[in-house]
């Protein structure tokens, strides 16, 4: 059953959202920066340029630590994620801080429209036009 949200209510609930959404802005970027260090990476290229066997069973493992964090990342996101999901927004951007909670207005559903950096909630949108769609709340009618 999906929860409708008032204004007041989805203003509140950016109290607890606006950390997790700043947590998964942040570990997005972590998750990035480890991937490209993981294509860097590669343990062959390393040992071949060294010339050693002990180098490339060091860029191995240097390797494996770096997916191991990699991993570690993706869990905390996927925790994120899931008290979001838990509250009842959706999640629509992860680099923009971008969520939309389920609202009625005279009985029909919508989206109350929101993204890091703003202050309240001040934006709607239908369901079928997303964020290009965006209006102030002042023409919700």
């Amino acid at each position: 059953m999906t929860r409708f949200f008032d204004l007041d209510e989805a203003n509140e609930t950016l109290r607890e959202l606006q950390p997790i959404l700043v947590a998964l802005r942040d570990q997005r970027a972590e998750l990035i920066r480890l991937r490209d260090r993981v294509l860097a990476t590669t343990p062959g290229d390393e040992s071949a340029a060294i010339g050693s066997a002990g180098a490339g069973a060091e860029a191995a493992e240097n390797l494996r630590l770096l997916r191991m964090r990699m991993q570690g990342v993706i869990d905390q996101m996927q925790a994120g994620v899931v008290r979001i999901d838990e509250l009842g927004v959706t999640l629509r951007d992860i680099e923009s801080g971008l969520i939309d909670f389920p609202a009625l207005v005279t009985g029909r559903q919508v989206w109350l429209c929101w993204r890091l950096g703003e202050g309240d909630v001040a934006w709607w949108h239908e369901l079928s036009t997303g964020f290009e769609g965006r209006q102030p709340l002042t023409e919700l009618t």
